[in-house]
């Protein structure tokens, strides 16, 4: 029986009665809670299966079947191939240090430097791994809101530097280098340089720029600032109370 309540009238309130769920919709909101929950932790573990999977396949060939797990064992040891190739680096990387190893990487640096088509694509991921190995700060700087394609269309790009070499002696220092990555693939994209002024910082990390571009818009980070404060450091009034003549 439905409750009655008192109003401030003296009149009588009928409360409405709360609906039930009915089972379906119980069962599908349980369903999606449990969606939500498991399709994060589910596509990670498919990722790195996939990567362990790939550098097994491409690393266990090359071993003799003398140091390979299954020679032992009626199964495979996942990750085995993982384990042999962290192992070969920090070995290679060892004897890089060395003379003899400095030695050899640069007489293989200067064939590799000296074949056509290959000194192209060598060179190229030498300069990168140098930069990200070396440089602490070969990182993006911030987020920022970049005018592209067209007038009053805005895309967000990560700004990568100032202008530099060449590009600074014809643009000037005003500019800029903004990666514009594409949605929702943040790895490919273009490289643009605009001029500061014609950029909008924004507040959002790198990370969180990275989560909106992956989920196309749908992970959109909040303010950090309130509104009330963001309109008056931009010199907005919020509210003004006017006194009438008494």
């Amino acid at each position: 029986m439905p409750k009655r309540r008192k109003k401030d009238s003296g009149l009588m309130d009928i409360e409405p009665k709360p609906q039930r769920l009915s089972v379906w919709a119980w069962l599908r909101g349980r369903f999606l809670a449990g969606m939500v929950i498991a399709a994060p932790i589910a596509i990670t573990i498919f990722v790195l299966q996939f990567l362990i999977n790939f550098i097994d396949n491409r690393v266990k060939p090359l071993l003799p079947p003398l140091i390979q797990p299954e020679t032992y064992t009626n199964y495979a040891i996942p990750g085995f191939g993982v384990l042999v190739m962290i192992v070969a680096l920090t070995i290679l990387g060892a004897i890089a240090t060395n003379l003899i190893g400095r030695s050899v990487i640069s007489a293989t640096d200067r064939i590799l430097s000296r074949i056509p088509l290959v000194r192209n694509v060598y060179a190229a991921f030498k300069q990168l791994t140098e930069v990200l190995a070396n440089n602490q700060q070969a990182s993006y700087d911030r987020v920022v809101m970049v005018e592209y394609p067209k007038r009053g269309s805005w895309c967000i790009g990560f700004v990568a530097s100032e202008a530099k070499g060449e590009i600074r002696h014809h643009l000037g220092p005003e500019f800029i280098g903004v990666f514009v990555p594409t949605t929702p693939n943040p790895t490919s994209g273009f490289l643009m340089y605009v001029n500061k002024s014609e950029c909008i910082d924004l507040e959002m990390s790198i990370e969180e720029g990275a989560k909106m571009i992956l989920s196309a818009g749908l992970i959109v980070p909040e303010k950090v600032q309130p509104e009330t404060d963001h309109a008056a450091s931009a010199g907005i009034p919020t509210e003004r109370t006017e006194q009438l003549p008494q």
